[in-house]
């Protein structure tokens, strides 16, 4: 899901996208938490952005806050798997002529 605001009179397109917005925000919870916890917050920050929820899961699981960590990861993984098997569906249909 992203969110466009286009203006044409400046010439210029800004784009928020909701997804950067969530793994910013994971990458900044896991920076500002893991020195609580004697983990490296640069490494948690970074594998938080560019992994996001998986590894917010993991971070939780890690941590001790198990329930929720596996919550989210299994959530996570199902949605991914999900979108996954949408895609290949739509290119099923699409390449078979339908």
């Amino acid at each position: 899901i992203s969110f466009k605001v286009n203006e044409i009179e400046g010439g210029f397109i800004v784009e928020f996208s909701l997804g950067l917005i969530i793994s910013i925000a994971i990458a900044i919870f896991l920076a500002v938490d893991a020195p609580k916890h004697n983990r490296s917050p640069w490494l948690w920050g970074i594998l938080g952005f560019i992994f996001g929820p998986i590894v917010l899961g993991i971070y939780l699981i890690v941590t001790g806050r198990k329930v929720l960590g596996w919550i989210i990861l299994i959530l996570s993984i199902l949605l991914i798997l999900l979108v996954i098997l949408v895609f290949a569906g739509a290119m099923f249909f699409i390449f078979s002529g339908m």
